[in-house]
């Protein structure tokens, strides 16, 4: 606890540097500039703008510490970031344009970081503690005994013009008027407290751009210190819980009951067989998805822990080989799990819940094939780490390019029974929620259904219409909603022609 407190508070500890004041009044630029593009407008391109302006100013007060291979690097990640915001702006592509804009100004800052570990430590003290900076920075700018000395040399000359302007004002009524408009109250009403909150927020956002600290590489040195050596700690699991006896025994256990489980799922799953009485597929399909993903996700544990890089189990002939069938069958635990959820949905169509619950169900089939490849790879833990990173980073990012809105609305759309003679009828509610997207399948629902009373419907289409009309200002553009305009005129011209 000491030690993290001593951590935080050297991170957050004001350094005296001469480029305060310029950098303050920089980062002021900077909050007045985030007001106008994003207070009380909708943020769409904006965002993309302020995040290059931003990259800007701090290359250009962070210019010294640069090389220009570490440069291109920063430059080619922060690219990589901007793409997803200005494809479409949603809670996704804001994170990954947030980790890339930090991501690229270690890389580009800070040389001395060179391992997966030292670059994690960074970032975590730069998001966690690098918001706190500016107001403990910031009052650098103050020098009390100068400030003191002035307040004296001005104190006369204030008072006496106060004298002055308010003798002006009993004879002048438009000074009395201009003095009227100094009143604290009429002030206080044109100040707006959630503004001044906003400002705040982004003078604490922006300043860890460009007032750059990372923390410097201490050298530990060594010495034979006089004494008793202390005793190690003691490890997490002891050897007599967890010895090569009882990971055999459990791994055996383990496999029989999750060849049981296979087996069943083969029988009804892949198979068709019919199931029990008073039980549906799509009953089965539901209450099995996400309990066998936590199934499998505890078996990771378990192998993570009983296979310790260079411990007994690991270099056992018997238990490798148990482990490598216990983790294949965990993968096919997780492709049944896809089976299930892909049932559910053919019945009760598609959401956004449901498409992470596949893309999560990929992503532990993958964690699972990883672990395998440490083993049979003899691999650290911190490379299966750095793995799952990179797969995660990989799907995210395609994730924040992916037009779900406009999918899901297609998808449900042409599974409808109004479409395809099966499954459930359009949930137009639904439909109306996933925004402007899902306009060209919302046509295709209002096609799908003559003769239904549809004036309300029409009414929220026209809604939407002019959310995507907004959405074109060019402070919330985005090159989705660009396509989308453009799709929405051909389709009225060509209604038009017909």
């Amino acid at each position: 606890m000491t030690s993290l407190a001593s951590t935080i508070a050297a991170e957050i500890r004001p350094i005296r540097h001469s480029s305060i004041p310029t950098k303050v009044g920089l980062a002021l630029v900077l909050a007045a500039l985030a007001d106008w593009l994003f207070y009380g407008q909708r943020i769409g391109l904006s965002l993309t703008l302020f995040a290059i302006v931003m990259a800007c100013v701090s290359v250009l007060f962070n210019h010294a510490a640069l090389d220009l291979r570490r440069a291109i690097i920063g430059t080619a990640v922060l690219v990589a970031g901007l793409v997803p915001a200005v494809e479409e702006l949603n809670m996704l592509s804001v994170l990954i344009l947030t980790m890339t804009l930090a991501i690229a100004l270690l890389i580009a800052t800070n040389p001395e970081t060179t391992g997966f570990a030292e670059r994690a430590r960074a970032l975590r003290n730069f998001f966690l503690l690098g918001a706190f900076r500016f107001f403990l920075e910031a009052l650098q700018i103050f020098n009390i005994s100068a400030f003191t000395r002035g307040l004296a040399l001005w104190l006369l000359p204030a008072t006496l013009s106060a004298v002055f302007v308010a003798l002006f004002a009993a004879a002048n009524p438009v000074i009395e008027q201009w003095v009227s408009l100094l009143n604290p109250k009429l002030i206080l009403e044109y100040i707006s407290i959630p503004r001044v909150l906003f400002w705040a927020m982004m003078l604490a956002l922006v300043w860890p751009f460009i007032h750059v600290r990372w923390r410097r590489r201490t050298i530990v040195t060594t010495a034979v210190a006089d004494g008793p050596v202390p005793p190690p700690l003691p490890p997490l699991v002891s050897a007599e819980f967890l010895n090569l006896s009882t990971i055999l025994r459990s791994l055996i256990l383990f496999n029989l009951l999750f060849a049981a489980q296979s087996i069943l799922d083969g029988i009804y799953l892949w198979g068709h067989v019919a199931l029990p009485d008073n039980l549906t597929y799509a009953a089965y399909a539901h209450r099995g998805a996400y309990p066998l993903i936590a199934t499998a996700l505890l078996a990771a544990a378990f192998v993570l822990v009983a296979m310790r890089p260079g411990g007994a189990a690991e270099k056992s002939k018997v238990i490798r080989p148990l482990v490598y069938l216990w983790v294949g069958q965990n993968v096919l635990l997780v492709a049944s799990s896809i089976l299930r959820l892909d049932l559910y949905v053919e019945i009760y169509m598609l959401t956004y819940w449901r498409i992470a619950a596949f893309i999560w169900m990929g992503l532990v089939a993958l964690g699972l094939v990883l672990i395998v490849a440490r083993i049979a790879l003899n691999r650290s833990n911190q490379w299966l780490v750095v793995a799952n990173l990179i797969a995660l980073t990989i799907v995210l990012y395609g994730c924040s390019l992916v037009n779900f809105d406009a999918f899901i609305a297609d998808y449900n759309v042409v599974h409808s029974r109004e479409a395809s003679g099966k499954g459930v009828q359009i949930d137009i509610n639904y439909l109306l929620t996933l925004g402007p997207q899902a306009l060209p399948a919302i046509d295709k629902a209002i096609l799908l259904r003559p003769g239904a009373p549809e004036s309300c419907l029409v009414s929220r289409r026209d809604r939407l219409v002019e959310q995507q009309r907004q959405d074109l200002a060019w402070r919330s553009w985005g090159f989705r909603s660009w396509r989308l305009q453009r799709r929405l005129d051909a389709q009225a011209k060509d209604q038009r022609a017909g």
